[in-house]
């Protein structure tokens, strides 16, 4: 049995302090125009989050926010045609695209209904035997030869419903061979910036498990330590769930629960399951929080001494979309919260971690490695490593997740609080 935790070695950690100033930059200097929007139901007219937004035959996306909102940036010489949303869910849709900005439009996606009765379902007695089929097929199924990523991380830290930091980049990620483990997998930091509250309260010397190396390591079927592992396949119960849709795609859906005790904590959670591929499209993942003495063990790096550090939720969203005829990476959220409070105090303060993930483009061809100089190591915090938060224009042609309105409103609240501590 492994007794290694694939994150306990794998993540960056985030330190949650004010860093140094440091700049790192790329510049993409190619004309572009832009689409932008929000995607609502159709029926309920409620936006709808984590649309992913592709540019129909290229490898360029983005996905919408919480809010639905999204903004896709393209080249002006793109062979694109076409816009297509896709979430799970819903059926797919597809607009038509001038080669000229198409601005803050309104998109409606309309909600799949399923016949189970109408549809040949191929029936697992065993939902575990049907995870045991889908791994059989990897090799099949996601790329055998090395990619670059070009991607976009999100970090955020709320102290209550207050914002106190808030971190971004555009980043690049080499993906080894999915026939390999991830241990080759590199993330580089190509432009950054960061905003700090500087109020002496809002600083929280913690480290816990995080950071963009989320990229490369918590791709749960490049990393399968803990939940694809075919040696710990034996210590979940597994039960199927009902049919739905993703991309057009039906999906076998399957729930898992921890069934065992191990010296780290397990998770519950759902896989989705392409029905004619077999590949691994979706999983959402909660830890076992029974054992707080475990979690703790597990995501807690480093505090003060006298700091009591009490988790509430590690939660994960992974995705994946087809890209080039292959099942490769899309869309990671994480979200950590957790409660800090000092001895002889009578009231915690609570706090939640978000960061996100989502690759905004890739390529196959002339991959080399990322050197390990270049990399960004766990040992490095984001927001010690990019510049502070101040040109409207930063992102340029990049494509990055659209800040929500309260997240826009808390950059204004924190440039402002800078503005007046200077």
């Amino acid at each position: 049995m492994k007794t290694k935790h694939w994150m306990a070695m794998s993540l960056a950690c985030m330190l949650f302090v004010p860093g140094g100033v440091h700049t790192v930059t790329a510049q993409n200097g190619d004309g572009y125009f832009t689409v932008s929007g929000i995607v609502k139901d159709a029926r309920s007219k409620k936006e709808v989050e984590y649309v992913n937004v592709s540019a129909v035959g290229t490898n360029i996306g983005t996905v919408t926010n919480e809010d639905g909102v999204f903004q896709l940036k393209l080249s002006n010489a793109t062979v694109a045609k076409e816009i297509e949303l896709s979430c799970i869910g819903y059926y797919n849709a597809r607009i038509a695209i001038t080669g000229r900005d198409m601005k803050e439009q309104t998109y409606l996606i309309i909600p799949e209904s399923f016949h189970l009765s109408e549809i040949e379902i191929f029936s697992w007695k065993n939902p575990r035997d049907l995870i045991r089929a889908a791994l059989d097929k990897l090799p099949d199924n996601y790329p055998v030869q090395p990619n670059m990523l070009t991607g976009f991380y999100r970090e955020t830290i709320q102290k209550r419903r207050k914002y106190i930091n808030i971190s971004e980049a555009v980043i690049q990620v080499y993906k080894s061979p999915y026939t390999t483990n991830a241990s080759s997998d590199r993330v580089r930091i190509l432009k950054g910036r960061k905003l700090v509250s500087p109020k002496v309260s809002d600083t929280l010397h913690v480290k816990l498990l995080g950071g963009p190396n989320m990229a490369a390591y918590v791709d749960i079927v490049k990393n399968p330590d803990i939940l694809l592992d075919a040696e710990m396949l034996q210590y979940f119960s597994y039960r199927m769930g009902e049919t739905t849709s993703i991309n057009g795609q039906l999906q076998f859906v399957v729930h898992f629960e921890p069934q065992a005790a191990l010296p780290y904590p397990l998770y519950s959670g759902t896989f989705y399951i392409d029905r004619e591929t077999l590949s691994f499209t979706r999983a959402e993942f909660s830890m076992d929080m029974k054992d707080k003495l475990k979690v703790i063990d597990l995501i807690l790096k480093e505090k003060p001494a006298g700091l009591r550090f009490t988790p509430e939720e590690v939660s994960y969203i992974v995705t994946y979309k087809q890209r080039d005829g292959k099942t490769a990476l899309n869309y990671i959220c994480n979200k950590i919260r957790f409660k800090c409070d000092w001895k002889r105090r009578l009231f915690a303060t609570s706090y939640t971690v978000v960061s996100e993930t989502v690759i905004t483009d890739s390529r196959a061809e002339n991959v080399e490695k990322i050197p390990a100089r270049e990399a960004f190591s766990m040992r490095q915090s984001l927001s010690q490593e990019v510049s502070a938060y101040f040109d409207d224009d930063f992102w340029g042609a990049y494509n990055i997740i659209e800040p929500t309105e309260s997240l826009e409103n808390a950059v204004n609240r924190l440039m402002k609080q800078q503005s007046k501590s200077k």
